[in-house]
C-alpha cells in the first residue's frame, strides 16, 4: 500500500520524475488546503509531470456468471450419505452382485421383497438430489452429469423391481441389479460430499475475511466519552478508537495516534506497516502497539473487505473458458452414453439375454457419468482464487488467468510499479577540497530543514541514516523558480537546480536523476543526485516476462530522461511523456497488430487502457482501487506480485487441462469397455466397478486441484 499519501499535496512542485499525477485525486480531496509554500525552489528542477485523469470505468465485463453447481444446492450430501449408508449396506448384503452370491451375502424367504421396499425408500431419499439436478439440466436444455446418474439409477432400480414381480408371477428367477443400484447411489453421494467439502474449503477465503472485522466498534463521542456500537451501525464520519492488538472495524483515516498496522490477510504484505495521522487504514487489519483514533470513510458494502468478498464470489461463480468446455463435453457424454447403452442393450439382447443386456447398458450409463468432469474446473478455480487472494492477487475475471497464459506484450507503468515512487539520495558529489562529504551532507540537510516536501525529506532522512546532524541555519529563503538560500556560520549558501546554476558540471550522475547544486559564493561546492529507485523485484519481473515470451514495454508520464534511465537499467523498451490517452492508443495499436496485451497500471488514472487491454491489472490499488477497470487487482505495488500472477495463470491453466483430461479422457476408454466390447475375450466391467472407477477419477481430479500451489514469495 502507498503510505506516502500524506505528502501528495505537494504535487504542485511538479517533479516529473515522480509521476504523481496518478495520486492527485487523493491529494486534492484530502490535503488540498495544506499547501507548503516554503519550497517553491523545487519547481526549478524542470521536470514536466503529467496530469489528466480519466475516471471513466467501463461496463465491458458482465459478471453475472452462472454457477456450474446449481444442482449442489439440493440437500446436504454428508447427511444424505450417512443416512443412506445403513439402508444401502442392508440392500447389498441381501442382494447378489451381478448374479453372484458373495460370501458375506445371505437371503431368506421374501428377502427380495424386503430389498425392493428398502430400495424404493433409498431412491426416494438418497436419489432426490440427482433427480432434482437432472430436472434442472433438462430445463436448461443441457443434460449432463445429473441426467446420467439419474438414468443409471432409474434403469437399475426399475429393471430390478420388474425382476422381483416377474419371479413371483412366472416362478422363474431373473437376475436383479439391487446391489449395483445401492452401491452406485452410495458412491455418488460420497463423491458429492467430498466435492462439496473441497468447494466449501475454497470458499473459506470469504469467511476468513468476514471474521477479520470485529463485531463492535468503540465510537468517540463529542464529550470524548466512548460508546460501544455494533459495526453495522457505524456511519461515515464517525471517530472510532482502536486499542493495541484490536482489529480495525472499518476503512478510515487516522486522525490521532501512531502504530504499526498488519494488513497481511488483506493485501498479502507480510510486514506490519507504520501508520500515523493522515494515513489510511483498512477495516479488518490488525493494530499493533499504539492506540489509534480513526475517522470512518467507508462502511458496509463500500468497504474494502466487502469489495474483496464480492470479487472472490464473482470470480468463483463465473464460468471460465475451460469450464464451458467441460459443460459441453458433459453434454456430449450424455448423448454418447445413451446411444452406446442402447446399442449395447440391443446387441447383447440378440447375442445373449435381457439381464446381460441390462447389465451392460447400466454399466455404460454409470461409467459415463462425467462426475470428475463436473468437478475438474470448479475445484481448480476455487483453489486458484483463494491461493491468489492469500497473496493479495484478486482475480476479478477468471478468464484473465487463461488469457494471460498466451499474452504477447505487457505494458507497465513506471512510478510506483517498477520504481518506489519515492525520491532517494542516489549520490552526493564534492567540488571543493575545503569540505568533507559529511559536511556537505550536514549543509544539505540543514538548508532543507523545515520543509515537508518529499525531496527535502529524502535529504534529511539520508543525513539521519548516516548519523550526520544538520547544520543549523540562521535564515532560509526561497529563490523563486530556482531553489533556496540561507545563512549559516556567517556563510551564504544556495541549493539550486542544475538549470538555475547554469554552468556545466563535469560529473557522472545516475541516469534519470535530478541534480541539486549546493553553492557558496557563486561556486559549486557539492551536489546531490536524487532519483526514483527501481524496486528490488523489478529486474526479476522483467526476466520472468522475457522467459515467458512476454515483451515488456514501460509507458510512463515521466520525461524522456527519467524514463530512459529506468528503461536502460531494466533493458526494456519504453515510451515517455505518456498521457492516459496515449497509453490507451498504445494498447489499441498493439491489439490491432493482433497481439494479446496485458496492461499494468493505476486503477484510476489508467482505467481506459486497463479496460481495453486483454487483461487489465490494477496495481497498488488498496482502498482507492477503480474496481471497474481491471480484471485483476494487486493490492500491493510489488512487481513480484505481477510475477506471481503470471505463475498463477500458467499453473491454473495447466491444472485445468490435466483435469479435463482426467475428467473426460478416461470416459472414451471406459464407455466401450463398459458396453462389453472386450467381453468376447473375457474383459467386462460390472456397474459397481464402473461406479468405483468413476469415483477414482473424481478423487484424482480433486487431489490434482488441491496440489495447485505457488512458489514461496521472497520478502527481502
Amino acid at each position: 500500500m502507498d503510505n506516502n499519501n500524506k505528502h501528495l499535496s505537494h504535487s504542485h512542485h511538479n517533479h516529473g520524475d515522480m509521476d504523481h499525477s496518478k495520486h492527485e485525486h487523493i491529494s486534492t480531496e484530502e490535503h488540498g488546503d495544506h499547501k507548503d509554500q516554503h519550497h517553491d525552489h523545487h519547481a526549478g528542477h524542470d521536470h514536466s509531470g503529467h496530469s489528466g485523469h480519466d475516471h471513466s470505468g467501463h461496463s465491458g465485463h458482465d459478471h453475472s456468471g452462472h454457477s456450474g453447481h446449481d444442482h449442489h444446492h439440493h440437500g446436504n450430501f454428508k447427511e444424505l450419505f450417512l443416512k443412506s449408508l445403513p439402508l444401502g449396506i442392508i440392500i447389498m448384503l441381501l442382494s447378489p452382485m451381478a448374479g453372484f452370491d458373495l460370501p458375506f451375502q445371505f437371503t431368506f424367504p421374501y428377502s427380495d421383497i424386503v430389498v425392493a421396499i428398502l430400495s424404493t425408500i433409498l431412491i426416494i431419499y438418497g436419489g432426490r438430489p440427482f433427480y432434482q439436478g437432472a430436472v434442472d439440466e433438462f430445463k436448461q436444455k443441457e443434460p449432463g452429469m445429473m441426467a446420467l446418474v439419474s438414468l443409471g439409477l432409474s434403469v437399475s432400480y426399475l429393471y430390478s423391481i420388474y425382476t422381483v414381480i416377474a419371479s413371483y408371477v412366472t416362478g422363474e428367477q431373473i437376475m436383479d441389479f439391487f446391489f449395483e443400484f445401492a452401491s452406485l447411489l452410495l458412491i455418488m453421494l460420497l463423491g458429492h460430499w467430498i466435492e462439496m467439502k473441497a468447494i466449501g474449503e475454497a470458499g473459506d477465503a470469504q469467511e476468513e475475511l468476514a471474521k477479520l472485522v470485529p463485531k463492535d466498534a468503540h465510537v468517540v463521542l463529542d464529550d470524548d466519552s466512548i460508546e460501544t456500537r455494533p459495526v453495522a451501525d457505524l456511519k461515515v464520519g464517525d471517530l472510532i478508537r482502536v486499542q493495541a492488538g484490536e482489529n480495525v472495524p472499518a476503512d478510515g483515516t487516522i486522525e490521532r495516534g501512531e502504530s504499526r498496522v498488519n494488513e497481511a490477510l488483506l493485501t498479502g504484505e507480510s510486514k506490519a506497516v507504520k501508520k500515523g495521522p493522515g494515513d489510511e487504514v483498512i477495516g479488518g487489519s490488525t493494530n499493533g502497539e499504539g492506540v489509534l483514533y480513526i475517522k470512518v470513510n467507508e462502511t458496509g458494502d463500500q468497504s474494502f473487505i466487502s469489495q474483496v468478498q464480492n470479487l472472490i464470489s464473482q470470480a468463483q461463480s463465473q464460468p471460465s473458458r475451460a469450464e464451458n468446455i467441460a459443460q459441453k463435453v458433459a453434454g456430449w457424454l450424455f448423448y454418447i452414453a445413451v446411444i452406446v447403452a442402447l446399442i449395447a442393450f440391443v446387441v447383447w439382447t440378440l447375442i445373449a439375454d435381457i439381464p446381460t443386456a441390462v447389465k451392460f447398458a447400466i454399466t455404460t450409463l454409470v461409467i459415463a457419468c462425467p462426475h470428475a468432469l463436473g468437478l475438474a474446473i470448479p475445484l481448480v478455480t476455487a483453489r486458484s482464487t483463494s491461493l491468489g487472494a492469500s497473496r493479495g492477487l484478486l482475480v476479478k475475471d477468471r478468464q484473465a488467468l487463461e488469457i494471460a497464459q498466451d499474452a504477447d506484450v505487457m505494458i507497465l507503468d513506471k512510478t510506483g510499479t517498477l520504481t518506489t515512487g519515492e525520491f532517494k539520495v542516489l549520490d552526493v558529489e564534492l567540488f571543493n577540497n575545503k569540505y568533507k562529504k559529511e559536511e556537505i551532507i550536514a549543509l544539505l540537510a540543514g538548508i532543507e530543514g523545515g520543509s515537508s516536501h518529499p525531496i527535502a525529506q529524502s535529504i534529511i532522512s539520508f543525513a539521519k541514516q548516516q548519523g550526520i546532524s544538520p547544520v543549523s541555519f540562521d535564515s532560509i529563503d526561497v529563490i523563486s523558480g530556482a531553489g533556496v538560500e540561507g545563512k549559516a556560520k556567517g556563510h551564504n549558501y544556495q541549493l539550486i537546480s542544475q538549470k538555475a546554476y547554469g554552468r556545466n558540471l563535469d560529473i557522472d550522475i545516475p541516469k534519470g536523476a535530478t541534480l541539486s547544486v549546493l553553492v557558496e559564493n557563486d561556486d559549486a561546492i557539492g551536489a546531490v543526485a536524487l532519483g526514483d529507485e527501481l524496486k528490488p523485484t523489478s529486474k526479476e519481473l522483467i526476466n520472468v516476462l522475457k522467459k515467458n515470451n512476454i515483451e515488456p514495454i514501460m509507458a510512463t508520464g515521466d520525461n524522456e530522461k527519467a524514463a530512459q534511465g529506468a528503461a536502460e537499467d531494466l533493458g526494456i523498451e519504453y515510451r515517455s511523456n505518456q498521457s492516459p490517452q496515449d497509453k490507451y492508443e498504445l494498447v489499441k495499436a498493439l491489439k490491432e497488430e493482433g497481439k494479446k496485451v496485458i496492461m499494468v497500471g493505476d486503477g484510476v488514472n489508467d482505467a481506459p487502457s486497463l479496460a481495453l487491454a486483454d487483461v487489465g491489472i490494477a496495481v497498488g490499488a488498496g482502498t482507492q482501487v477503480a474496481l471497474d477497470s481491471a480484471d485483476v487487482i494487486l493490492t500491493q505495488s510489488d512487481p513480484g506480485d505481477i510475477e506471481s500472477f503470471i505463475e498463477l495463470a500458467h499453473k491454473t491453466t495447466r491444472k485445468m487441462k490435466q483435469n479435463l483430461f482426467w475428467g473426460a479422457g478416461y470416459n472414451f476408454i471406459a464407455i466401450p469397455l463398459a458396453a462389453g466390447i472386450l467381453a468376447p475375450i473375457g474383459i467386462t466391467l460390472s456397474p459397481a466397478l464402473g461406479a468405483i472407477l468413476m469415483s477414482v477419477s473424481t478423487v484424482i481430479v480433486a487431489i490434482n486441484a488441491i496440489l495447485l500451489s505457488l512458489d514461496p514469495k521472497n520478502n527481502d
